[in-house]
């Protein structure tokens, strides 16, 4: 089997690659750069064949797919800075990466009759109740301009191929990129006091433990959406920030000390600082996994503390 994986200078894309090497699998990875620009951390992305790919040039996506001729596409680039795609200047740069692009992928995949992964997320959806979002569930109502953008892309996928899993996920944190853990410990060190808010509600996946789920699923033909985050139970960001700093100082990380730092819960409104709207609710119901033989993630408490002690801080 042959994979070509976009987007392997981000979180997602880089373990990836890193899984499909573990697992003898050839790997292909692309991005915009003109070569790879994410962590070398010792891992086997950076020793797998790279090619430059820029998704919003048809053209150019249709000839190095074709040339590649990948048996599945595994589509991790995407637009991710939510607040930025609300400015004017940059809609459409974020329309042609997260919808357009991936048509065009998609399309080719079509011609070469490949399988496609699409990576989307709880943003597609409007964020209100306590309901667990279902994966079939089509009732959407994107809040901003990126999950707009990436449900078109949902769309794209989902109305040119069969042979596709999209698969929607939340609150991403990996050792290749910036992420909210990323940003709380370092904002720590120089603030002794953190306000986080505690009435938007979802569960944090990890990439390490989501490449291994997406890595199983191209080896089947259990095609259509899933949901995938880490188990363990939902929580809100201030929860999360909580326990990251509690795992911290478990690390022999005082700095992280309720002493040295307090952190308080707010609502959104009270936050008030985002230029996108966020969904409240961003708990997504993962049993279609398990129905489909899946294994589901490990619970967010042993990925936090797994991903605490591969990273520095």
């Amino acid at each position: 089997m042959k994979v070509l994986v976009t987007g392997v200078a981000g979180q997602l894309g880089h373990d990836v690659m890193n899984e499909l090497a573990e697992r003898g699998i050839e790997g292909i990875g692309s991005d915009i750069a003109p070569e790879y620009s994410g962590i070398a951390d010792g891992t086997a992305v950076t020793s797998m064949p790279y090619i430059q790919m820029d998704i919003t040039d048809e053209k150019a996506v249709s000839a190095k797919i074709k040339e590649v001729h990948p048996d599945v596409v595994v589509h991790c680039a995407a637009w991710t800075a939510v607040d930025l795609a609300e400015d004017e200047d940059k809609v459409a740069k974020v329309r042609a990466i997260n919808a357009d692009g991936t048509r065009y992928i998609a399309n080719v995949c079509k011609e070469l009759d490949c399988k496609m992964v699409y990576i989307s997320t709880d943003y597609v959806f409007d964020g209100q109740g306590e309901t667990p979002w279902d994966p079939d569930c089509k009732d959407y109502k994107p809040l901003n301009v990126y999950g707009e953008t990436k449900l078109e892309g949902e769309l794209a996928v989902s109305e040119t191929l069969e042979k596709y899993f999209i698969v929607r996920i939340a609150w991403v944190f990996g050792k290749n990129g910036k992420n909210f853990i990323k940003t709380m410990l370092n904002v720590a060190k120089t603030h002794d006091k953190l306000t986080v808010v505690n009435d938007q509600i979802g569960t944090p996946t990890y990439t390490f433990d989501l490449a291994r789920l997406l890595v199983d699923m191209i080896g089947t033909e259990k095609y259509g959406y899933y949901h995938a985050t880490n188990e363990g139970g939902y929580i809100s960001w201030y929860d999360f920030t909580k326990e990251i700093f509690r795992q911290a100082v478990e690390l022999g990380h005082e700095e992280y000390s309720e002493d040295r730092v307090s952190v308080a819960p707010v609502t959104t409104a009270e936050y008030g600082v985002s230029k996108a709207a966020r969904p409240f609710n961003s708990r997504l119901d993962k049993s279609k996994l398990v129905k489909n033989g899946f294994t589901p993630l490990p619970t967010w408490q042993d990925a936090l503390n797994r991903y605490l002690k591969e990273i520095e801080f």
